[in-house]
């Protein structure tokens, strides 16, 4: 046992010596900060309070000279107050306040009023410019505690390779010293040593969730439930200290040991009820804290612990025979605790922060993806109306919003609002399938842009082009099977999505005038020439050019795949192939002809650019390939109707242009 007591005692040696290293380290940088010691000050006050009493002795015997204007004014002086004392007497009354400092009270045996200027309080923690102090005070701080961290670590390793102490003794110790330490940083924090005191209340907590660990699984002292009931009482002693100490560091600590619990007193085994369930109950207590102290480094480490326990139970445990009902259960119960907070702030008008925005977005996402991992492929009813249930949660999260004001960002509705269509649009391919699922996506993409130009409502219309998009790629990914010229399934679903874009097209082009005309929009169409100076129509007009050139894409592409089909059909021949070029370029030549004209009949320079640049494209195509690849009769044909409907374009942009002059 000699050699036990003689590292006992050189521990405590090493530990007290460092410790003071440290704390003499500080207090002569507090010293750097002080004017003077304590004595030294006490002697100097005295000197001070010596002086003033003769000084106003003195000009007691003098009498003021009366004041000069205005005559009828006169001061009265404040009444003098000033301690009982024995020695010396009490003197007359004083000059006005105007020509005296206003005397203080003093406390001190035998003083007489006096002004005493105040000492500089020293501050409370050293400054992060100050090089010095911020090495001294904090790095070393860090440093330090994980030395004696270290220390410990290697002297019990040392203890218990040469099995100087038995199992329950080593546990005592671990326990007695994460004890120590605790009213050790109270102790410090009292001498307002915050961030050395912070430091040793982690220190403490380690050292008791480690002894804990041990004697419940490394030596197996006492039982799990035992075990685990600790360690829940030393996370609720911590928080506890973060909440009268007000430290956000401190509650960090307490909810990291909080979330380090069930792995510590993990049994290998199922306890999906336990696991969970203390899980939620830290969660709402991370948010409760959070909430109340306003502190944003609690709910991302619970959240982040939260969800990283479930993946991890889910990959080892989860069987959706036995525990899908449960399970589901739980995640939805996660899922509105995570919410609750970011919700909360939009509601009372609180600005969401960066992080509120993330939470927001992630809990949502890892909630969708945890109902597609428990019930998709053969629960799709159930996981349909989940996602049509998010929706309907988010969008009244968004219609209970108060409307923001012109100095209040946008962000919470747009949020919620964004959530909800992401919610329901996945919900269409959950149920439908193959080409129902474009038809699905551009109809809800088209009532959300109408939606949005009807009632001016701008954070509905990127949705809505962003489900057109995805609608659009989709056909184009995954076409359905072609037919009869005209009347088959892809050419219909062409139309339908050809059909939402036009209504698009026609809400931007017609919006709600009622609405326009109560914001001084103007009621022009906005593809009508470029004298709109408002930024809204700006805007509408944009949409508008890329929506008109969506439709003509769109339309172009599924008549030349019918025509490419239709002259291609049969048996696979030269005589197909130069027919199916042909009919290509003359549909073409067509449809830019049929523009030309709707583009002058409208006055829309758009629809006329546009058919430019298309029989640009014509005549480039007949003249590298037609004309070498075609037969003769295909080669004349072509180069007739190409050559007809060029000229039939200059005829018209020079009467064009002869009438702007006449009429200029």
């Amino acid at each position: 046992m000699a050699p036990l007591f003689f590292i006992l005692i050189l521990l405590f040696l090493v530990g007290t010596i460092l410790s003071f290293a440290a704390f003499s380290a500080i207090r002569r940088m507090e010293s750097a900060i002080k004017p003077f010691p304590l004595n030294e000050l006490t002697f100097r006050v005295y000197q001070l309070e010596q002086k003033l009493a003769a000084l106003q002795k003195s000009l007691a015997s003098v009498t003021p000279p009366p004041p000069v204007s205005p005559p009828t004014v006169h001061v009265v002086p404040e009444p003098h107050v000033a301690a009982e004392l024995p020695e010396p007497p009490r003197p007359p009354q004083p000059p006005p306040a105007a020509a005296l400092p206003k005397p203080i009270p003093s406390t001190t045996p035998q003083s007489v009023p006096h002004t005493v200027p105040t000492p500089l309080k020293p501050s409370r923690e050293p400054s992060a410019a100050d090089l010095e102090s911020l090495i001294g005070g904090r790095w070393f701080n860090r440093i330090g505690i994980i030395a004696l961290l270290f220390a410990v670590s290697y002297f019990l390793k040392l203890a218990f390779d040469n099995n100087w102490i038995g199992p329950a003794g080593r546990v005592a110790i671990g326990i007695l010293l994460g004890l120590l330490m605790l009213p050790w940083s109270d102790w410090l924090l009292s001498r307002d040593y915050t961030y050395f005191s912070e430091g040793i209340a982690g220190l403490g907590e380690a050292t008791l969730f480690v002894s804990v660990w041990a004697g419940c699984q490394y030596y197996t002292l006492f039982s799990r439930q035992i075990g685990f009931i600790a360690l829940v009482l030393v996370t609720a002693i911590m928080a506890f200290l973060a909440l009268r100490r007000n430290s956000e560091r401190i509650a960090f600590l307490s909810l990291l040991g909080g979330l380090l619990t069930p792995a510590l007193m993990s049994s290998g085994k199922n306890e999906q009820v336990v696991l969970f369930s203390y899980l939620l109950l830290l969660g709402a207590a991370a948010l409760f804290v959070s909430w109340r102290k306003d502190w944003q480094t609690l709910l991302p480490l619970a959240f982040g612990g939260t969800y990283l326990y479930f993946w991890q139970w889910y990959d080892q445990f989860y069987n959706r025979f036995g525990f899908l009902d449960s399970t589901l259960f739980f995640a939805t119960l996660i899922f509105f605790l995570f919410e609750v907070v970011p919700a909360a702030r939009a509601l009372l008008r609180r600005p969401l922060r960066a992080f509120d925005v993330l939470l927001v977005l992630a809990n949502a996402f890892v909630y969708i993806a945890i109902l597609y991992a428990l019930l998709w492929p053969t629960d799709r009813w159930p996981l349909t109306l989940l996602f049509l249930a998010l929706a309907i949660a988010h969008e009244a999260i968004a219609l209970l919003l108060p409307e923001p004001n012109a100095e209040e960002a946008t962000t919470p509705r747009f949020l919620y609002t964004g959530l909800a269509v992401t919610c329901f649009t996945l919900a269409i391919p959950v149920k439908l399938e193959h080409n129902a699922i474009t038809l699905a996506l551009a109809v809800e993409g088209a009532a959300l842009v109408w939606t949005g130009f009807r009632f001016l409502a701008s954070l509905l219309r990127p949705f809505g082009y962003f489900l057109l998009l995805l609608a659009a790629l989709h056909l184009l990914s995954q076409p359905p099977a072609a037919g009869t010229f005209l009347f088959n399934e892809r050419f219909g679903t062409y139309l339908v999505l050809i059909a939402s874009l036009a209504v698009c097209l026609w809400s931007a082009l017609t919006p709600n005038l009622s609405a326009r005309a109560k914001r001084g929009i103007p009621l022009r169409s906005p593809l009508q020439g470029n004298h709109d100076s408002v930024l809204q129509s700006e805007t509408y007009r944009t949409e508008a050019a890329f929506l008109t050139i969506a439709i003509n894409f769109f339309a172009l592409l599924a008549l030349s795949q019918e025509f490419w089909d239709f002259f291609g059909a049969g048996p696979h021949n030269a005589s197909n192939s130069l027919a199916q070029h042909l009919s290509i370029s003359i549909l073409w030549t067509v449809y830019a002809a049929l523009l030309l004209v709707l583009g002058a009949q409208r006055q829309w320079p758009l629809l006329r650019w546009q058919a430019l640049i298309l029989l640009g494209i014509v005549v480039v195509k007949v003249f590298l390939y037609d004309l070498s690849f075609l037969d003769r009769a295909y080669r004349i044909l072509s180069f007739f109707i190409l050559g007809s409907a060029l000229l039939a374009v200059s005829f018209f942009y020079q009467r064009k242009l002869a009438r702007d002059r006449t009429n200029s």
